[in-house]
């Protein structure tokens, strides 16, 4: 058997057999394989792979059963000529003089908006390769329950449910992860809603862009926090130039005359963004009030609402809404994983009923397979579970971060009083967190510099975030340590 057919990796998230399939449909596929010889037979392939013969029998049955492989009595097994010829498409004859055409035109001119020249966080996909990854809006995988969600999974891929997530369900939502979302997630919020005030969405990034499609155009005044969340003041100003910025203190968003003028008020009072500051209910009633008064919406990122576990949580602004002046925006993100892509917006229906029929012009609806499984998993009780789990682990962490910040850079970082993921902290004024970054990320940290949260220019480099969502409790104190000899050697 040629030694480039297959490799077995044991320990590799995919299973032997899938392996073995995987691997031949890749030789067949790419034309490695000759149709005139056979592949080596079960017994010879197991035994030079070093598995047993039942998994390499399962993975070409599979094989035979899609229309991979043939097999000939007292012959053996072959690539079926149909899996060649569905692979073969007449190449389109090359024409120079076209392809100089295309190369010459001038996209640019032609593309209307140019997200890509903005400046966005940008976080490596290997973090976990680092020692130290201070990394925000990641998780720690030994936290979740692998095995509760692989249940929900089978479960929702089973044939009781086999409608509920193969069916194009056109504009609509799982009902059953709408229940859950209602009856046990907003409460918790202080938040009581119908199904018909409950949109599913891709995350609560792309609740956040449907909202700036549906209320903002060039007129449009926006006032968000400074600092603030980069990805929604990046969004809105696809839309407007008219984004005002109000300044954060102790207390979180100012009631300052920039919020007079506005249309829209974007804000996380729960805990800000990313200063980690939680807006006291007096302030709540307050922008409630001036928001009454000046005629404005305001739209609440709620978007670590279940890592309260420090306090009593303070109610949701849209608890306190008694005009609907409020849109609540939520996420399962930081709770399940930020892979899956579920969040949630929560509105008056009116608004709810356009940005359905929005988000059905762009995506439809989110995969009804994650909706089930979440729903699942939220009604067993294992979500609770997992936020009991996290809860504990979380404040532990909270609490090695915070001596740690306190010993090594004393009066920097103030403690977040919510709980959530992270510490904002102050460097000296003459400190380039972007260099220390770049100098920490050499000895394995990693870190996230805080300029790109600023909207004012010229933004301030001396600010960062540490998160410890995703790092083992004993490399904090160590990680912390050895940051702050890195910053004391730039300086």
């Amino acid at each position: 058997m040629r030694d480039w057919l297959i490799h077995i990796k044991r320990g590799e998230y995919a299973s032997l057999q899938s392996q073995i399939r995987e691997a031949l449909v890749s030789a067949i596929l790419d034309r490695k394989l000759d149709r005139s010889e056979p592949i080596p037979s079960t017994r010879k392939m197991a035994k030079t792979l070093g598995v047993s013969r039942n998994t390499v029998v399962l993975a070409y049955q599979g094989l035979l059963d899609d229309g991979y492989l043939l097999a000939k009595e007292r012959s053996g097994y072959y690539v079926s000529d149909k899996a060649i010829e569905d692979t073969m498409v007449k190449p389109r004859a090359a024409n120079s003089k076209s392809a100089a055409a295309s190369a010459g035109l001038d996209w640019a001119a032609k593309v209307k908006l140019r997200p890509a020249l903005q400046e966005n966080t940008v976080k490596p996909l290997d973090w976990q390769d680092y020692t130290y990854p201070f990394i925000y809006g990641q998780v720690d995988h030994t936290l979740f329950p692998l095995a509760e969600w692989r249940d929900c999974t089978r479960q929702a891929l089973g044939k009781k449910w086999f409608g509920a997530w193969t069916n194009d369900t056109s504009a609509m939502d799982d009902p059953l992860l709408v229940e859950q979302i209602r009856r046990r997630i907003l409460p918790r919020r202080g938040i009581m809603a119908g199904d018909d005030e409950i949109l599913i969405t891709l995350g609560a990034q792309n609740a956040l862009y449907l909202l700036t499609s549906l209320l903002v155009d060039k007129s449009t005044r926006i006032a968000m926090e400074e600092p603030g969340y980069p990805d929604m003041r990046n969004i809105f100003k696809l839309a407007t130039d008219n984004v005002a910025f109000a300044p954060v203190d102790e207390k979180g968003l100012v009631l300052s005359p920039a919020l007079d003028s506005a249309d829209i008020v974007f804000t996380t009072p729960s805990h800000q963004f990313p200063t980690t500051v939680t807006m006291p209910l007096e302030r709540r009633m307050a922008l409630l009030k001036k928001a009454s008064e000046k005629n404005f919406i305001i739209i609440e990122d709620d978007y670590e609402f279940e890592t309260n576990y420090v306090n009593e949580p303070c109610p949701a602004l849209k608890s306190l809404d008694d005009e609907g002046r409020v849109i609540y925006i939520g996420s399962l993100s930081k709770t399940l994983f930020p892979g899956l892509r579920l969040g949630f917006m929560v509105a008056p229906k009116a608004l709810i009923a356009e940005a359905r029929a929005l988000r059905r012009l762009m995506v439809r609806h989110a995969p009804n397979n994650n909706q089930r499984t979440a729903a699942l998993f939220l009604s067993l009780g294992h979500h609770d579970t997992l936020i009991r789990r996290l809860h504990k682990a979380y404040r532990t962490r909270w609490e090695i971060m915070g001596k740690a910040l306190e010993t090594h850079f004393p009066s920097s970082a103030r403690i977040p009083s919510f709980g959530g993921t992270s510490f904002w902290v102050k460097g000296p004024a003459k400190l380039d967190t972007e260099k220390l970054a770049k100098a920490a990320a050499e000895k394995s940290i990693l870190i996230e510099p805080g300029r790109i949260n600023f909207g004012v220019s010229p933004q301030p480099k001396n600010y960062f975030r540490l998160a410890f969502s995703s790092i083992e409790e004993k490399k904090i104190e160590p990680g912390v340590k050895l940051l702050a000899e890195i910053m004391k050697n730039l300086s």
